[in-house]
């Protein structure tokens, strides 16, 4: 049973027949949607019960001649980490197809494509993840990009601007198009740099694009180049993957492009999409350029440092309510970040759990402050004042998400966090406790927040309701698990720390 192909065909398939059903089965559409998402992440759970946490790295392998001339191959397989961020993805992407149920707008074919890009961006997110040839990777790393784009661009925020001595434009358009250049860029770069170690694979036998051939040789004898010309390569995947994270300074796509899209959208790309950069990071910078990660491991905690109190900041000065929220998440993939230069076993396993709890608790938080701005049509925070009293189960979900998101003692974040503190000051002291000082800031601007917008007076004008059924159908799950992992982060740990372990050499590991 190719189980991993399985996987990522379930929503690739429903994308293609959501675009060929009449133009007239609107429902249809959004039914097969969820549906299909259903499915996925059933067998996503399948391969949690089959894959043994005690057994070898990589476990369900594929691997069958793709490309004989250039050693390309299309080769799965599935660890501890990949596994983690699979659930994550697959019992997300359900929740989303739910939440953004009228994000299709009136017109019959407009919901048919909506449906269709929402499967696409899963069924590509979910081959990164088990992708172990880097020349397929590569082409589903920079292939999601499409989908997303036409999501930001066509079914967002509509608001006119208008640039100096230019034609009319939206809001949404350049959004999008500023989310597709900054990513293309990382990915020219990427390119040059897989073009460069196939290359130097070459020189040690056949060119090879297999992650397990290749970190065998960086952990053998060692791949055949001069250590200059691997730390450029190893700069060259570092930059594509900073900016699909995004990590500070190459972050300057997120906010607009959070803003501009639907919530559901947007949190299909920042706590699903984005994760691709992290995991990248992890498995294919460290494992394949060990001495490299362990030159450049201060300079990248630094960046990390300046994202977590960058992020932080600027949050707090956010009058925009969806903006405030994609500046923590900023801050937050600085944590990550973080965590996995830190070089330490305690911080790749926070790091990994990090990611996780950073999909359903931005997940939780931009669903609901989505749900609130669809209501009132405004995303500006001064326009709310007393919403508890009005809506007070919306308020309490916000409350529960936004104590996640600061990390509070027994939600789900707390120990991701935890663990990436302790590991980061293990080697990098300074680091963590600057990193700490985001704690104060994170229950600065969330708390701050609740109060204008939740506390205090009813405002008007504009009717607000409290959640319907659909949107707790689709809060419960994310507010039940920030509570699960956060009592039994051991339910994610058990499978991510064996993959940490064979993660990096043991010459740059503690």
């Amino acid at each position: 049973m190719p189980w991993l192909t399985v996987l990522w065909l379930i929503p690739a398939v429903a994308s293609v027949a959501a675009v060929l059903l009449p133009a007239s089965a609107t429902e249809g559409v959004k039914r097969l949607g969820v549906g299909a998402a259903l499915v996925t992440a059933g067998w996503a759970v399948g391969l949690a019960v089959a894959f043994d946490a005690d057994g070898g790295r990589f476990q369900l392998t594929e691997d069958v001649s793709w490309i004989p001339a250039i050693g390309a191959r299309y080769s799965l397989a599935l660890d501890g980490i990949g596994l983690a961020l699979i659930l994550l993805t697959a019992c997300l992407t359900p929740l989303l197809l739910l939440a953004g149920w009228h994000d299709g707008g009136r017109s019959t074919r407009s919901v048919h494509a909506y449906v269709a890009l929402l499967l696409a961006v899963e069924s590509m997110v979910l081959m990164s993840f088990v992708a172990t040839d880097l020349l397929l990777f590569y082409l589903v790393f920079e292939a999601m990009l499409i989908p997303m784009y036409f999501l930001i661009g066509g079914f967002g925020t509509d608001r006119p601007h208008r640039g100096p001595g230019g034609p009319s434009d939206t809001f949404g358009s350049r959004a999008a198009v500023r989310f597709l250049l900054y990513n293309l860029l990382g990915g020219l770069v990427m390119l040059a740099a897989l073009i460069g170690l196939y290359v130097v694979s070459a020189r040690s036998g056949d060119g090879t694009f297999s992650f397990t051939a290749l970190q065998a040789l960086a952990a053998g004898e060692g791949l055949d180049a001069s250590s200059s010309t691997l730390n450029w390569l190893f700069l060259g995947f570092l930059f594509a993957f900073a900016v699909k994270a995004p990590l500070w300074p190459v972050h300057g796509w997120l906010p607009d492009a959070a803003v501009a899209a639907t919530p559901a959208s947007a949190v299909m790309m920042m706590a699903v999409m984005d994760k691709v950069g992290t995991f990248a990071m992890l498995r294919f910078c460290l494992g394949l350029f060990p001495e490299s990660a362990a030159t450049f491991a201060p300079l990248v905690s630094t960046l990390a440092v300046i994202s977590i109190l960058y992020g932080a900041v600027l949050a707090i000065g956010q009058s925009d309510l969806m903006r405030l929220i994609a500046y923590t998440s900023i801050s937050h993939f600085g944590f990550i970040v973080l965590g996995i230069f830190a070089l330490t076993s305690q911080g790749q396993s926070g790091s990994t759990l990090y990611m996780v709890n950073h999909g359903i608790s931005t997940a939780a938080l931009f669903l609901v402050a989505g749900f609130l701005v669809t209501q009132r049509g405004s995303r500006l925070i001064g326009d709310y004042g007393g919403v508890a009293k009005v809506a007070p189960v919306l308020a309490g979900t916000f409350l529960v998400a936004g104590l996640a998101t600061l990390s509070l003692p027994g939600l789900a974040p707390f120990v991701s966090e935890f663990l990436v503190l302790i590991g980061t000051y293990l080697r990098y002291p300074a680091a963590a406790i600057l990193a700490a000082l985001a704690l104060v800031l994170s229950a600065l601007y969330i708390l701050w927040t609740y109060q204008r917008v939740f506390g205090g007076p009813v405002r008007q004008p504009g009717p607000l309701r409290d959640l319907t059924l659909r949107q707790k159908s689709v809060v419960a799950p994310l507010v039940a698990a920030l509570l699960v992992l956060g009592f039994f982060p051991g339910l994610v740990l058990d499978f991510v720390n064996p993959a940490v372990a064979a993660t990096i050499s043991t010459e740059v590991q503690r």
